[in-house]
């Protein structure tokens, strides 16, 4: 059963030589044979690879040094280079791209030890609140399997829910981490936009995407966050800043933490067993010496449209390299533009062409500045919320998502409904701040729900305090699916 163990949990195990790194691998390759027939949380599982690193891992252990990570598998969702694996990003476009080098975030992981259990499924190119829009199939929730696990990262959100995996890496470009983790019953934090290199991450919004851990308690996300974290020079919009041990900010007290109720988040068609459940939680934070006020974000109600002008924008640019002549899927032509055009319709899938269509129309001669400057103006106001807001607390404390899991097809020919599934996080991603989502209840169907906990740029530390706190007085972090 070491597969429904935390990061922590194994090391400790690890450390005293209670179990070697080729019997953890060992189990959870075990899990995902009696699971993922099921779940579909992984595009592909690198077995002989995991069984070579756990070798050397129980080697390195052997030796007395015993890292972080070392011997413990991690899944990576399939947007994040690692040299000599297949990186796909759901797409037939990159079916077969095997990228030559690392992703910062993987060398750093490999650098403390770690065993590589796969590469899990995600909407194609990011783009998708469900991981439906995978051009290989969909990820369903563990906790029931009609339903979506969220996305785009719903593949690493599924593996670590249904211990496929003791932790994952997604990335987060307006919701991408923390919608999966609240809807799988996890804890996802998106990271201020700087403090983890997005070096080797294929882009979708290099403005807004950030790479982040998805884990089965908060413990376990701040040793993850003190791996990945860092200065890169490698990545041009990488912060130098100081990096703290986010593992000392796993304390019980939250006494004298101010916090924020954002008005514009508890909005008409929230689910009102997720707006109780959240207020529950602010109560017993309060309980335990914190202090709340109702808070104004007023510029809340623009968030989505700025955002799907700017990611829409900045991903038709990205997404240009994808003509079948470098690399990735090629389809035949009659002529040069016969084969681009060709290539271009049958390698992406409709989401994708969706994005790209609304992103060179926005960009297009006569709309830049009515659309994308409008948006990058509306951007600036949102930020400045936040700014304002942190000037009176220290957290600001809302839902994840304004439902629980929904049914897979339920949204997918609405795609307006769809894009509203991240109403409550792609605020974040537009002001660079730092936010996480912690399991925070069930509803009377036994769906996950998240809290969502937002902080100032780099104050990653207070997020995981108050995270903690609660977490430590509550046993949601506990319960896994039945699966």
């Amino acid at each position: 059963m070491l597969h429904k163990l935390t990061i922590h949990e194994l090391h400790e195990k690890i450390k005293n030589r209670e179990i070697t790194a080729k019997d953890i691998a060992s189990d959870v390759f075990k899990r995902i044979e009696a699971a993922d027939g099921k779940v579909k949380a992984y595009l592909s599982v690198t077995r002989d690879e995991a069984l070579k690193q756990a070798e050397n891992a129980d080697k390195e252990i052997k030796a007395g040094s015993v890292k972080a990570l070392t011997g413990i598998p991690i899944a990576i969702k399939d947007n994040i280079c690692i040299n000599g694996i297949k990186t796909t990003c759901a797409s037939k476009m990159l079916e077969n791209f095997i990228p030559p080098y690392d992703a910062t975030v993987i060398t750093r992981l490999k650098n403390n030890g770690y065993v590589l259990t796969g590469k899990t499924n995600m909407d194609e190119f990011a783009m998708g609140s469900s991981t439906e829009n995978s051009a290989f199939g969909a990820t369903r929730n563990p906790y029931d399997l009609e339903r979506v696990p969220g996305g785009s990262s719903g593949g690493s959100a599924a593996a670590v829910s249904a211990d496929e995996c003791i932790a994952a890496l997604g990335s987060d470009t307006g919701g991408s981490i923390r919608q999966p983790a609240a809807l799988c019953g996890v804890v996802g934090m998106k990271p201020t936009y700087g403090r983890v290199s997005r070096y080797g991450l294929v882009a979708f919004a290099s403005s807004l995407d950030q790479i982040g851990p998805i884990t089965k308690d908060v413990t376990d996300c701040a040793i993850m966050m003190n791996t990945i974290s860092g200065h890169d020079k490698c990545d041009s919009t990488s912060a130098d800043v100081s990096l703290p041990d986010f593992t000392k900010a796993l304390k019980k007290d939250v006494k004298g933490l101010k916090i924020g109720i954002p008005d514009e988040y508890f909005i008409e068609g929230i689910d009102p067993e997720i707006e109780k459940s959240v207020m529950d939680a602010v109560k017993l934070l309060e309980s335990m010496g914190a202090k709340s006020e109702l808070i104004k974000l007023p510029h809340t109600g623009y968030a989505i449209a700025a955002y799907y002008i700017l990611a829409t924008s900045e991903a038709s640019s990205n997404l240009a390299r994808y003509d079948g002549v470098k690399y990735g899927f090629r389809a035949k032509g009659k002529d040069l533009i016969d084969m681009y055009m060709e290539t271009r319709a049958k390698g992406f899938g409709s989401e994708v062409k969706r994005r790209i269509m609304l992103g060179t129309y926005a960009l297009s001669a006569g709309y830049y500045d009515a659309y994308y400057k409008k948006a990058q103006q509306v951007r600036t106001l949102i930020k400045r919320d936040f700014d304002e807001a942190f000037k009176k607390v220290d957290v600001i404390i809302t839902p994840t998502s304004p439902t629980p899991a929904f049914k897979i097809g339920e949204k997918t020919a609405d795609p307006l409904q769809m894009y509203l599934s991240d109403i409550f996080t792609i605020s974040v991603n537009l002001a660079g701040v730092p936010a996480a989502s912690i399991p925070s209840g069930f509803t009377k169907g036994n769906l996950p729900i998240g809290l969502q906990i937002i902080a100032k740029p780099f104050d990653e530390e207070t997020i995981i305090r108050t995270a903690y706190a609660f977490e430590q007085s509550t046993d949601y972090h506990k319960k896994r699916p039945s699966i």
